[in-house]
């Protein structure tokens, strides 16, 4: 499938720091990171990924950061078969939290399981091998496999999101899905044809709002981008 073409074109964002023709694999890379946008899975509909397509979204988790290849993080796959059990499961869990909810409530805590064609659990183990690398670290290294997940996704033409949800700390959640003790559920990874986009990109921060300089003289100063340029 190819819904968006590749190489993709930048978004205009002020300056790029890639110059046009310098580097056709830093540009492409560049495109693709600034395309990626975060499609709600109730606007995510069939066509899927293909066999070959998920694939490649799987093999892409692999190239994440991973400090001691402790492999702290698994996902599990949701197809069309287990929606059913999921469904119950959210309808379950808000029963748990809210014994007065109403049964319209009950149907849309369900609905949600049947969202979007591709829908993944991204499961984080605490625990696992060395304890010296900590939670922290392990979170980093499943975000960085997520974020490859997503960018291969929307490389490939597809939507994607990435949802939580007090459901996710359910013991019926943990139960359906095999959750060990030292294991979290994280989120869930959602993919799909776009059928609905929001008109309007979600304006970025610049890297002043987020990045700061530590000086010679140890205290920290507001970034300038001009430092970074010289």
């Amino acid at each position: 499938m190819a819904v968006i073409p590749w190489p993709l074109r930048p978004v205009p964002h002020g300056d790029s720091p890639v110059a046009p023709g310098k580097d056709a694999v830093a540009a492409s890379a560049w495109a693709l990171v600034r395309s990626r946008r975060t499609v709600l899975p109730k606007r995510l509909v069939a066509p899927g990924p293909s066999g070959a397509e998920l694939s490649a979204i799987l093999d892409a988790a692999a190239h994440a950061p991973d400090h001691g290849q402790l492999l702290p993080w698994r996902f599990v796959l949701v197809p069309e078969a287990a929606r059913a059990a999921l469904a119950e499961v959210f309808a379950q869990a808000l029963t748990e939290r809210d014994a007065a909810a109403a049964p319209e409530q009950l149907a849309l805590a369900r609905e949600k399981a049947y969202r979007a064609p591709l829908l993944l659990l991204a499961v984080v183990d605490t625990g696992r091998g060395d304890p010296r690398i900590d939670l922290p670290e392990r979170l980093v290294s499943a975000g960085c496999a997520l974020q490859n997940m997503l960018l291969m996704a929307t490389a490939q033409g597809y939507g994607s999101a990435l949802t939580s949800g007090r459901a996710l700390k359910s013991a019926g959640l943990r139960a359906l899905f095999g959750l060990g003790p030292q294991e979290l559920a994280l989120c869930f990874l959602s993919i799909g044809t776009v059928q609905a986009r929001k008109a309007a990109a979600r304006v970025r921060p610049g890297a002043g709002a987020y990045v700061s300089t530590l000086g010679a003289d140890g205290v920290v100063q507001p970034f300038d981008p001009a430092e970074g340029r010289g």
